[in-house]
């Protein structure tokens, strides 16, 4: 289960912490805090939903937490280790090694095959691909017949799972996930939902999953609740139902508080 925190060590058996991270956009009386002050520790084998309104911040959580973007202030830890400063490429090597990102729209290469599109973060490392391991994640998420076929030859569930393959690959701590259901049908959406969960439940991998769909977030252990860059609640064990009327009652929230600091 997901649990807030506030304490500054890194904790062995966290696959995911942050400390005081905060991000902020542009300077002066024109800046955007995007994420305020936000701590808190997943341990291993967690799947996480993180829900909030429009603008609340979800997307800069997880790019910070995933290394896509760098905090302002405050400190990511993956697996422990804290996550790289430096260069770019030391970033990057961060990330390839210990993170798998999925995203909505799939971003896989239309002249590539399956295949090819599976192993290219390996290639772009300069690591040779285990080919006999790329199949085996490919047949993982039942498309070890399409190893050949290209994007476009696929359905958007299927194309969905090859990102999943490519993200699980390299055997990441975490799996990071940004409205992965949102371009699918339902079916699609369900079967996606459950590799999540095999993820979390066989594999001892932890996901973090924004998604602003509620029954989405039922699949998850627990959600995580922000509003205006603030970590403001959480649900264990969630229903679709409690969810949604979680958010309902968020958004009366955000909208009074805004109107309360503009008047």
């Amino acid at each position: 289960m997901s649990r807030i925190t506030h304490s500054t060590p890194s904790r062995s058996d966290d696959s995911l912490r942050l400390d005081a991270v905060s991000r902020v956009y542009g300077t002066g009386e024109g800046s955007v805090t995007a994420l305020n002050n936000v701590s808190l520790s997943l341990p291993a084998g967690t799947f996480v939903a993180v829900m909030g309104p429009s603008g609340s911040g979800k997307s800069t959580l997880l790019q910070c937490a995933a290394g896509l973007d760098r905090p302002s202030s405050g400190r990511v830890f993956v697996d422990g280790q804290e996550m790289a400063k430096g260069s770019e490429a030391k970033l990057t090597r961060f990330r390839r090694k210990r993170i798998g990102f999925i995203f909505q729209h799939f971003n896989l290469l239309p002249m590539l095959t399956v295949e090819q599109n599976v192993t290219l973060p390996l290639r772009l490392s300069g690591r040779k691909p285990d080919r006999r391991r790329a199949h085996a994640v490919l047949d993982r998420v039942g498309l070890g017949g399409r190893l050949g076929h290209l994007p476009s030859e696929l359905s958007g569930g299927q194309q969905q799972r090859v990102a999943i393959a490519r993200a699980l690959l390299t055997e990441p701590r975490v799996v990071f996930a940004d409205e992965p259901t949102g371009a699918l049908d339902t079916r699609s959406a369900r079967d996606v939902l459950a590799l999540l969960q095999e993820c979390v439940r066989v594999h001892g991998q932890s996901v973090v999953m924004v998604t602003h769909d509620p029954v989405a977030a039922s699949y998850a252990d627990s959600v995580l609740f922000l509003a205006d860059g603030e970590l403001v609640g959480r649900m264990e064990r969630p229903t679709a139902e409690a969810v949604a009327e979680r958010m309902t009652h968020l958004g009366d929230e955000v909208a009074r508080r805004r109107v309360t600091a503009g008047a």
